[in-house]
């Protein structure tokens, strides 16, 4: 007969028992399985990259067209006088480079070869914090080194070489070390997502890539005119912070701004009457906080055509209507 002492028992046996842990063993061999599959599918398509200056150094890149495109970091073969490319089946050619953007540490080179693998390109949008990566490379010249981690965060600034903040990076803790530079990151589904970059060498496990968003439409540009074009205003300037009272006496959006320096001779600002002293406030509408506000909002959507700077000079808001050039090449 059953009964409530049968069913207390039993619970009772059931509470007093070793614990039972289910078999992880199949979790672990997926994600094993994952990481392989990557590795086997993108690891082909991963080059190493020796760059002759006066001292040399290497890096890594990955092929992302059949015709021989490979996608870098520009800080790998800025500079260089040649460049080597060795694929992971031992051949080895010269690369010619196609361009180079330091203000996004991107760069394209191309060789003639043929049979060559290639990578797919995802979206960069569409990753979530928390989602497995593989990082592909050439650590210390180990060629295709593979490393694995997650998404840490999303939305990170990073600093480029050249000064100017690249946006949308990605922050992983894939181990990445000297030689990883401009190998791909990958998500499970063995499309690139991001162009690896950097390490913060005294932390552990803080890495860095470019979003893969971010080296299409870098790649595009440099494919097309072998460099990235992006507007030119000519003034030398500085975030700065303004006064309170004048924040509520022009009841403006913002309380900082970026104040001119000085400005460059026949530059566009000069033509357009800006003078050492203003501080922008806004550009086409846009708020301006400082100058890596002023920075992103330099596009080339806006080259040879009439913009309109917020500006404040001593006591007075002015609107001037400047036409921006294309910004000339760093030497």
């Amino acid at each position: 007969m059953h009964s409530w002492l049968n069913d207390t028992q039993s619970d009772t046996n059931v509470i007093g028992r070793e614990p039972v842990y289910e078999d992880d063993s199949p979790l672990l061999d997926a994600y094993s399985q994952a990481i392989v599959s990557v590795a086997e599918l993108v690891s082909p398509a991963v080059v190493k990259i020796d760059a002759y200056r006066r001292s040399s150094s290497s890096g890594s890149g990955f092929i992302f067209t059949p015709d021989g495109f490979i996608m870098t970091n520009s800080h790998v073969i800025h500079h260089a006088q040649k460049t080597v490319v060795s694929l992971s089946d031992g051949r080895q050619f010269s690369g010619e480079l196609i361009g180079d953007d330091p203000d996004t540490d991107l760069a394209i080179l191309r060789i003639n070869a043929q049979d060559l693998t290639v990578t797919e390109l995802g979206d960069s949008n569409r990753i979530k914090v928390g989602q497995l990566v593989v990082a592909i490379g050439n650590p210390f010249g180990f060629q295709c080194t593979v490393t694995t981690g997650v998404v840490s965060a999303l939305g990170r600034s990073l600093r480029a070489k050249s000064g100017r903040l690249i946006d949308n990076v990605i922050q992983t803790d894939a181990a990445l070390n000297p030689g990883n530079s401009g190998g791909p990151l990958v998500a499970s589904s063995g499309k690139v997502i991001g162009v690896n970059s950097a390490a913060i060498i005294p932390g552990q496990g803080i890495c860095f890539a470019v979003g893969i968003n971010t080296a299409k439409f870098v790649s595009s540009q440099l494919l097309t005119y072998g460099k990235v074009r992006r507007s030119y205003l000519g003034i030398a300037g500085h975030s700065i912070v303004l006064q309170r009272r004048i924040v509520r006496y022009f009841n403006l959006d913002s309380a900082s701004g970026v104040q001119i320096i000085s400005v460059e001779r026949n530059s566009p600002a000069d033509r357009g009457g800006m003078l050492p002293g203003d501080i922008i406030l806004a550009l086409n509408g846009h708020r301006i906080t400082g100058i890596d506000d002023l920075q992103r909002l330099l596009s080339d959507r806006i080259i040879g055509i009439r913009s309109t700077f917020k500006i404040l000079r001593l006591i007075r808001i002015l609107d001037i209507s400047v036409i921006l050039n294309e910004k000339p090449e760093a030497e």
